[in-house]
Parts: structure tokens; sequence; C-alpha cells
């Protein structure tokens, strides 16, 4: 980070190029006596934003320019240091795969607001001064750039203790030479990280997950083998790497302080040397490459470049080359960076042939079982929960894992979550153990939460306390209360500690609605809608929440502000369908919950209600609805029950059997099953098939005590008979 000045303008960029078109609108750059301007044509005409600042320098140089209310803003040219070119900045950041929905943004959105995303990693000792009452910014910074107190804390002391030749030991600076790998490694990933901050307070020496939480192979910028996509900065990847697991390798091996690689030309294998030398002494054995070739290097099989944004990186897992990744995946492979005439078959023939392990096996094993994952195909559950607990696994898989199996619902997911909530040595795995675990809160579930608000690590501590946001405090222990309520404030404190950021409020409003505390879930999402007025989850929620409060006609303006905004909105269609059931509206009810489904296809609460809707008068249509959302969401037995319940309606007894006995089969728990089981068969005078099915419930250790009553009593009047 750096002022825009006349001497950066002559020795940085090249003079401006033709304007670029976004859209209906150009832009374009103007150096005028040292100052930088950028020209935006328009149909509202010409407005000129002033160049304040540059931002990055090693790949690009980004450009702020001071908008209302004390906001810099990224602007929407850019210039790229190696190409020595302008060019469009969102269209740069645009994911192109076939599977993703992705478009550029808009140059003003808060995502590109420095005082908001960006000024962490760019500056340092920085204030914002963000008064939310104005929506107002008075940002100021004691240095640009990252200087000495950002790593070694406060540093005046230190200053006036070693003013002269006679510096004394231990004078009030944290210095990291007794640091362990772990801690150097913390203590660069606050700006090397796609993460989550729940504090503001991070200090050198601290734990990262005392801080941030953080992004895994969940998240879209990844390719399912965990290679970067997306714009990742190097720490998933890094949590991955056998250098850091060993212990023995931090970033100040191959890094100094301010980043800079320390081995380059002749020197590039050095930095492998220490743990390595039998591989490194003869290199060309191991890299079957010339001693003078760049394939002879560790880092270009290693830690292959790629680039996205026009920024190049570089992996830090340390993997090996895996061209079958490439072929299952279309992730990048370190072969096929260079020999860009050859294709992925070619390069994973000669691995194989080098090789005679497949290394590459479980690299592409536990990928696929992402991928599955992100296509919610559950074949391979039983594979997937075993990765979960077995001694090899990864904490970042896993930890992507987690995160995607709970749409799964399957029965058998919680109590492998349980367990990991209670013994994963990783506060990552923990973390998102305790997350997932906010949908079964049994009281298995609930026990194991409530111990993990006592849990070392913060990120564990405020994510159980997020999942027990909607537990019965009734049944919350005397001795559990203290630790409960800790551990919410802590919660609390990370929703509040980014004032300026509309999704915190968001996430804050959904806490409060899940705890039943309508008036502040209600000023927390317009406190959201109002920092980002085209946000409209928030407005979807502000009408639940007026709807929960009693207040329909407010509900029903609110929903059809939203649609005014978005007519394809489907939360929008969706609630505002529940909201005319409610009021006994039948007719648009249908319409808006087709309209939800036709955007949303894959929505089972809308195929659900729909289905409820039409029973009366369209059974078979209802049917297929109800069909739809089982298959959907196979984790909510309400879905499966009901379609059982309307096809025995129907009069197909034997498919509403099937389909209660495949519910049973995933949720050994869900009482009501069995009991529709027992009537189906009773309705068909098949006593003996439905006494099996009583039984078969009483035998299960899992089943409530309040269902096991009333199946008892039915088998009782059954045999009876």
């Amino acid at each position: 980070m750096q002022p825009f000045t006349p001497e950066f303008a002559r020795t940085e960029i090249d003079p401006p190029s033709d304007a670029i078109a976004i859209g209906d609108v150009t832009y374009s750059v103007e150096l005028r006596n040292g100052i930088g301007w950028v020209h935006e044509r328009g149909p509202d005409g010409v407005t000129e934003y002033r160049i304040e600042h540059a931002m990055g320098g090693k790949n690009v140089y980004f450009f702020l320019t001071e908008l209302e209310r004390g906001r810099l803003q990224v602007l929407p040219l850019a210039y790229d240091v190696r190409r020595r070119e302008w060019y469009n900045t969102t269209a740069a950041a645009v994911r192109h795969e076939a599977d993703l929905d992705d478009e550029a943004i808009d140059w003003r959105d808060p995502e590109l607001t420095f005082n908001t995303s960006c000024y962490t990693c760019h500056v340092s000792q920085l204030s914002t001064n963000y008064d939310l009452e104005t929506d107002t910014y008075n940002t100021v910074w004691l240095e640009p750039g990252i200087n000495c107190e950002t790593c070694h804390g406060p540093g005046g002391e230190h200053v006036r203790a070693c003013n002269d030749e006679n510096c004394p030991e231990g004078t009030a600076i944290i210095s990291n030479k007794d640091f362990t790998a772990q801690q150097i490694s913390d203590l660069c990933a606050p700006c090397h990280a796609k993460m989550w901050p729940i504090t503001q307070t991070f200090t050198p020496g601290d734990r990262y997950f005392d801080h941030y939480d953080l992004a895994a192979f969940e998240h879209p910028d990844f390719y399912p083998d965990g290679r970067d996509l997306g714009e990742n900065f190097t720490y998933t990847l890094w949590l991955t790497s056998p250098c850091l697991a060993s212990g023995e390798l931090d970033c100040l091996d191959c890094h100094t302080s301010s980043g800079r690689y320390l081995f380059t030309g002749s020197q590039a294998n050095d930095a492998c040397l220490p743990c390595h030398a039998e591989r490194v002494g003869d290199a060309p054995a191991h890299t079957h490459h010339a001693a003078d070739s760049p394939g002879n290097e560790c880092v270009s099989c290693h830690m292959p470049t790629t680039e996205f944004a026009r920024i190049r990186r570089s992996d830090h897992s340390m993997r090996p080359p895996t061209p079958s990744a490439t072929i299952a995946f279309g992730s990048p492979n370190a072969c096929n960076l260079c020999h860009d005439d050859e294709d992925a078959a070619w390069a994973d023939r000669w691995v194989r042939q080098w090789h005679k392990t497949d290394y590459q096996a479980h690299i592409l094993r536990r990928a696929q079982l992402i991928d599955d994952a992100r296509k919610r195909q559950w074949d391979r559950l039983p594979e997937m929960l075993g990765y979960l607990e077995s001694e090899r696994r990864d904490a970042i898989f896993a930890a992507a894992l987690i995160r995607l199996l709970e749409d799964s619902g399957d029965e058998r997911l919680w109590p492998v979550l349980v367990r990991l909530l209670q013994n994963d040595p990783a506060p990552i795995v923990r973390g998102s153990a305790a997350t997932s675990l906010g949908a079964y809160l049994t009281s298995e579930a609930g026990a194991a939460l409530l111990a993990a608000t006592r849990d070392d690590y913060r990120v564990v501590r405020i994510r159980a306390a997020e999942s027990l946001a909607g537990y019965p405090q009734e049944l919350v222990p005397v001795e559990e209360r203290r630790g409960l309520e800790l551990a919410f404030g802590e919660l609390l404190a990370a929703l509040r500690s980014r004032p300026d950021d509309y999704f915190t409020h968001y996430g804050l409003g959904n806490l409060h609605l899940g705890r039943g505390e309508l008036p502040q879930a209600l000023a927390a999402f317009e406190t959201a809608l109002k920092l980002r007025p085209d946000f409209l989850p928030a407005l979807v929620n502000i009408a639940m929440t007026q709807a929960q409060l009693g207040e329909a006609d407010a509900a029903e303006a609110s929903l059809r502000e939203a649609l005014e905004i978005e007519p394809t909105n489907a939360a929008a269609h969706f609630n505002l369908g529940l909201l005319m059931l409610e009021r006994g509206d039948g007719r648009q009810a249908e319409v808006h919950l087709r309209a939800a489904l036709e955007t949303t296809p894959r929505f089972p609460a809308a195929a659900f209600n729909l289905c409820v809707l039409l029973a009366e008068d369209r059974l078979d249509e209802a049917i297929e609805w109800c069909r739809r959302a089982a298959e959907l969401q196979p984790g909510d037995p309400r879905n499966a029950y009901t379609l059982a319940f309307y096809q025995n309606l129907g009069g197909d007894a034997p498919g509403a059997a099937s389909t209660l006995r495949e519910l049973i089969a995933r949720h050994p728990r869900y009482g009501d099953a069995y009991v529709l089981l027992g009537t189906v068969y009773e309705e068909v005078a098949d006593t003996a098939a439905a006494i099996a099915a009583y039984r078969q419930a009483l035998e299960r250790e899992v089943l409530a005590e309040p269902d096991r009553r009333v199946i008892e009593a039915r088998l009782l009047a059954l045999q009876r008979r």
C-alpha cells in the first residue's frame, strides 16, 4: 500500500491504454500533473474518481478512491505489472467453470471496500473509526504496508529501551525466536487465509483458531482435490502439508518476514535440503528431469504455480503431481503446467511409469469423497464417515466433509459428529462438527455441544453456542449454564466485532431469531439491510420476523418489496406462499410456491408445502411433490413420512409400506414411522406384519420413551383382538 504520487505514476505504471467497457459504461485512466484519475462515462454522464492509493505491486496494482462517507473503494481498473497493461478489476476474478454460477460484481460492492475487506493486510495499526449510526468511516493508519509491530506487537517501550547501544534482553517486544512452527504459521495466517474473523484482537504468539475460522475444501474456490481454483491465500493448503505436520518447517524457513522467497536460482533446492538430503543430493534421479532444467527444481513439482485474477500463487500442500486428479476433476497438475502441449493422460502415464507405488490413489480417493458430497451423492456415505474417524484423516479434508455432509441428513452421521466433537484433536474439525450438530439437537448432541462450550479453542466454543441458540433452556443442566452463557457472550462479541459488515448483522439477526428474541432479530436484520439495501436475505428475514410478531401486513409488504427488487427470488416466493397459506388464500399460496420451485427446483421445503396444499383435491400431483421433497432432503423424516401418508391415503398401501421401511432404516429414532407402518398393515388386515412392525420398533434402544409407550399400547390392543 502506498500513496499514488507523481513518482509512482512515472516509475511503476505505463501510460493509460484505451477505455475499457464494463456494461454500458466505459472507464479510462488519465494522468494529469502526476495525479491519477479514472473517468466513468455512461448514460448518466461523466464522473471523475481521483486515485488516492495504490495497493499491491508484485503481480498487479489495485487503486483506491475515496467515495461518500469515508469509503475507500477499489477502482474498476487495475494494472497488470507483468503484462504491463490495464484491465477490468472484477471481470478478472470470475471463475470460468461450467458448474459455477459466477459473474463479475460491481466495483462499488462492499467486498471491494478497503475499510471493510482489505485493510488488515495492507496497512499497519489501522483504525476504521466507523460510526454505525451514520454509516461513516474516518479511517486512519500508522504506516502503509506491514510494519514491525504487526509481527512483534507494540514497540514503543522497546524503542525507548534500545535507543543506545546497550539494548537489554527482553525489552517489551514479542520475539518469535522461541515460537513453534505452528505459532510462526499462525502468525502469518491472518493475512494469508480465506477466513472469517471472530475477534479483532489477534496478537503475535496467539493461536489462529482463537481468532479466526477457516474455509476448507467445501468452498467452490477449491477443486475437490484441494488445488486452488479461486483465490485462497495459502493457509488452508499449508495446513495439509506434511512439512508443517512434521513440526520441522515454518514460513520463515523459506521466506523472509516480509514474504520474499529465500531460495532462487542455483539455490532453488536448498529449501528442501535439510529434510530431504537423500533426494536433493541426486535430484535428477528423483525428478526425472535434467539437472539444469526447471523440472529439476523441487518447487516445480511440489509447489506448482497457477494464476487467478492475474495473481500468481504457488501450491503450499507440497503434494507430488497428480495428473489423475486432473482427469477426474479438471484440477491443475505440475506436469501439464510445463508440458502444456500434452494432456493429463500423457502425464499420468509417465508418473505411473516412474513410480511403481500408486501414490495418487489416496489423494484421488479422498477427493472423490469431497466431489460426491458436493454433488449430494451419498452412495459412499459409509466410506465418508469412515474417513472422518480414520487415523490417516487430514483435518482440512475432514472439516470440508463435515460441512458438506450436513446436507445428507442421514442418521448415521450424527453419532460420528458427536464423537468428533468430543475427541478430535483439530479445532477446525471440532468446530465444524459443532456447527453441523445444530441440525440434530438430541439429548446426546446437546450434551456434547454443552461440553464444547468449555472447549480450549474459542472457535469451537462459539460454534457450539451458535448451534445451541434454539436449545430449550430447561434442558440445560445447572452446572452447564455458566459455560453456555460465557460461550454465548463470545459469540455475540464475534458477531459485533465488525459493525460495518452487513453479513455479521444478518448472522446476529439469525441468532436472535433462533432464540426467539424477535425485536432484537428485527433490529439486526434492518441494520444489515441498511448497510446493504440489495441484500434480499435480510429483507426476507425481516418479513419472517414480522410474521412471528403478528405483523402479517408488514410481512407481506416486505416480501412484495423483495419481489419487486428480484421477481424470481425463491425465498421471497416461498415465504409469501406460507403467509398466504396462513391467511387461507390457497390460490395465491400455490402461485408463489410454484414460482419458488420454478426458480429453484431443488427446494424441498417448497415441494413439501405444495404437496400438503394440493393433497385435498389433487392427490396424485401432491404425492409427486412429496416424493421430490423426500428425494431432495432425505435427512428430514417428515418428507418421507408425509409421502407414505398420502400414498396410503391414495390406496397404495404397498408403496406406503416400502417408503416407511426405507425411512425407518434411515431414521430409526423416528417413532411416527413405526406407528404409521403398523397402521398401514392393520388397514389391509395384515395383523402379523403390523405386530412385527411394532415389535421391531420396541427393539430399538434409540426409540424415545413417549414413542415407546404409544407403540406398546398399539401392540397390546392388536394382540387382544
